[in-house]
């Protein structure tokens, strides 16, 4: 049976090859229990610069973004809105769903028209009831997650701008990155001020971090696009 995205999705849009079934955090499961998920699955598709979800919203769903890019942004207290993560087609988003009610602690906006394929609370937990199995597997799956978090906080605690901002854009560079000759390239341009709430530094040290790793070859420029070499 082909994807069901297919019938929802725009044309010429480019969808991943990730099934919600078969995404990470339901690894492991056996074909039946991927099958219900895929079928019970709801579709939606949004336009750039649409909201998938808001701050303060309560937490009723969770996603597979199966076309598209989406931001994570955070609104502060001072009216202050920063970018916390990049995701891409294959990811997931709305994890606080599977823990107890709460509200969306981010927003999350479309970079690009997007699609996605999910489940209301409801229906995820009527999933479980008929396959244990499906629960056992998030558990174990969400604790290899935060092993992964983990690790890209540890790029935050770098004491030298240009180091944090090296592993930051190493990290984008595996999640999002198109392998060339020179290196990965990240599809989309990336603000000094986003860079900047990703990095945990002021937009200034951000801009002079850039220009010591394009002067030392710690990255390059194509455009307004940047190239992280695999190798300094």
């Amino acid at each position: 049976m082909g994807c069901l995205c297919e019938q929802t999705a725009a044309p010429g849009m480019k969808l991943s090859p990730v099934c919600i079934g078969h995404l990470w955090i339901f690894q492991h499961l056996q074909p039946k229990e991927s099958e219900a998920l895929s079928n019970t699955a709801f579709r939606k598709s949004f336009s750039q610069g649409q909201s998938v979800f808001v701050q303060g919203d309560p937490v009723d769903d969770m996603f597979l973004i199966k076309a598209g890019r989406v931001k994570l942004t955070k609104l502060l207290e001072d009216g202050t809105e920063i970018t916390l993560d990049i995701r891409k087609a294959g990811d997931f988003l709305g994890e606080q769903m599977l823990s107890e009610d709460m509200d969306y602690p981010l927003s999350a906006w479309c970079m690009e028209e997007s699609l996605v394929c999910g489940f209301t609370r409801e229906q995820f937990e009527n999933l479980v009831l008929s396959h244990p199995n499906i629960g056992l597997q998030v558990i174990k799956n969400l604790s290899k997650r935060i092993s992964r978090l983990t690790s890209r906080v540890g790029s935050l605690s770098m004491p030298n701008v240009a180091e944090r901002l090296r592993g930051v854009l190493l990290n984008v560079a595996e999640e999002h990155g198109i392998p060339g000759p020179n290196g990965s390239l990240i599809p989309f341009p990336l603000t000094h001020e986003e860079l900047s709430f990703l990095v945990g530094a002021h937009r200034v040290s951000v801009t002079r971090a850039l220009k010591s790793l394009r002067e030392s070859g710690g990255i390059l420029l194509e455009g307004k696009r940047l190239i992280v070499p695999s190798a300094v």
